[in-house]
């Protein structure tokens, strides 16, 4: 946790922001490969309200997971900046990802699975174009993950939220089998 406040305070500090009276709950919208993987992380934030799985980015109306193209799974996150500010939130999810892959996250590759930060606004994007930054010089490598002008959120179908806590059995089976947390550690060791 040390390192993901000094993370975030590195990116606030960069990006140069001091908001008004926050207020009640907040949101945020991030790509980061598979929407019950993304869930389950920003899930564990402190502060953190409410995740949801859905799609984002792309163009077509209502999308689902058999029609997604042009979509990025994505999360919807409810926070609450009294208790959690938007630079940890956004320092959090680069620390569940591996921002260095542009064609998707560890098992899961294509196009819907790339990442990315959507902003709704100059705010936001200054935030998380410092956390990128700061990334990127920490990993000593380029970051792959975009950040994007906010788009229209879609959330999934039901069965797919929560999937990690109603299919504990059936999810750790796909993290394990993804490689997704030995992925994380070496992407992230020491750092």
């Amino acid at each position: 946790m040390d390192r993901l406040r000094a993370l975030a305070a590195a990116v606030l500090a960069a990006s140069l922001i001091a908001g008004p009276a926050a207020a009640a709950t907040e949101t945020a919208v991030f790509a980061g490969g598979c929407f019950w993987s993304a869930e389950a992380a920003m899930e564990k934030l402190p502060g953190v309200a409410d995740v949801v799985s859905g799609y984002s980015g792309g163009t077509s109306q209502r999308p689902t997971y058999q029609n997604h193209e042009g979509h990025l799974e994505a999360v919807k996150v409810t926070y609450d900046p009294a208790k959690v500010s938007y630079a940890t939130v956004v320092a959090y999810f680069f620390r569940h990802i591996d921002p260095t892959d542009p064609n998707g996250q560890f098992c899961d590759q294509g196009p819907a699975y790339q990442t990315a930060v959507f902003v709704k606004d100059e705010a936001e994007r200054r935030t998380a174009t410092a956390a990128k930054a700061h990334v990127q010089k920490l990993l000593g490598k380029p970051v792959a993950t975009e950040v994007r002008a906010a788009a229209r959120f879609w959330p999934a179908e039901a069965y797919h939220q929560d999937f990690a806590r109603k299919n504990p059995a059936r999810y750790n089976a796909y993290k394990v089998g993804c490689g997704r947390e030995r992925a994380l550690k070496a992407v992230w060791a020491g750092r």
